[in-house]
């Protein structure tokens, strides 16, 4: 029986992480048309399948129950062709994953995408300052081997070209070393 490891899937997995607004569902629908594989966003299966436990007031947003999110996708994951978004990183399980990119933008680009979301107050200052103080890119680091962990600046049409590029680049290495 398959465990879903990388040396038994056909095609890669790749999560795109980083602080809210700093491009990754632009980035992993453009990914996913581009390389034919599949685009999650945990968030928006979690709402759709009320994967929570739990309500913040804080920040007016539900508690993402963590293990029925992995229920959910291991499947999917174990199959390989996955390209998850999500803004958080270290609760997926280390097997999953080929390639994790944490989006990276600065502060004043960052601050204008989430005020136009219609983020204030504490979530807009808390979102902010975990993007400066690297909290995503800290999470990736620790959770996941170094070697596949990847920092992407995400500021310009053209830095979205770029990674582009480049993942696509990256994931077409790893399947040919599989052939």
């Amino acid at each position: 029986m398959a465990t879903g490891n990388a040396e038994e899937r056909n095609n890669p997995n790749v999560l795109l992480t980083g602080t809210p607004g700093t491009g990754k569902t632009t980035l992993g629908q453009e990914l996913a048309d581009r390389l034919s594989m599949s685009y999650i966003n945990v968030g928006d299966i979690a709402k759709e399948k009320e994967l929570y436990e739990g309500w913040d007031d804080e920040y007016q947003c539900p508690f993402l129950d963590e293990e029925r999110v992995i229920d959910e996708l291991d499947d999917a994951l174990k199959q390989g062709g996955c390209i998850v978004d999500y803004h958080s990183c270290e609760f997926f399980p280390e097997r999953w994953f080929d390639f994790v990119f944490v989006l990276r933008t600065d502060n004043t680009n960052l601050y204008n995408r989430l005020e136009q979301r219609g983020y204030s107050g504490k979530k807009l200052e808390d979102n902010v300052q975990c993007e400066i103080f690297q909290t995503i890119l800290e999470e990736a680091v620790s959770s996941y081997l170094p070697s596949i962990v990847f920092e992407l600046q995400s500021n310009t049409p053209n830095d979205l070209e770029s990674n582009l590029e480049s993942i696509a680049e990256l994931t077409e290495r790893w399947k040919s070393s599989k052939r």
